[in-house]
């Protein structure tokens, strides 16, 4: 008997449904929230303070992301995504996460 013939146990709970759907949209709500003042020219400045209490201000969307310690599974990939968008076109995470967060919220209302 191989382990490719039953179900795959990773020692924890499975959770799926309409709360599973509602916890990745309020993650990424979460996410979005933080980049979206800093977004446009009146947009502010976000003062992030690591553990060693190293200090950065910006209001750029993708050092914003880089910084944050993400430890929920759909706001990882958003930050993903906006780390992808700024390594292949250089400008738009900020862009690209508020639009994201619209389309999940949307998903969810249907």
């Amino acid at each position: 008997m191989s382990l490719l013939d039953g179900p795959l146990n990773v020692l924890g709970q499975r959770t799926t449904g309409e709360s599973v759907r509602t916890q990745n949209v309020m993650a990424a709500s979460a996410i979005a929230n933080i980049v979206k003042s800093s977004l446009g020219p009146v947009g502010l400045d976000k003062m992030l303070v690591d553990d060693i209490g190293d200090v950065t201000i910006t209001n750029d969307g993708a050092t914003i992301l880089k910084l944050l310690e993400v430890e929920h599974p759909a706001a990882k990939v958003l930050c993903e995504l906006a780390e992808l968008q700024d390594k292949e076109v250089g400008d738009g995470t900020t862009s690209v996460v508020s639009n994201d967060i619209s389309l999940y919220q949307l998903k969810l209302l249907t």
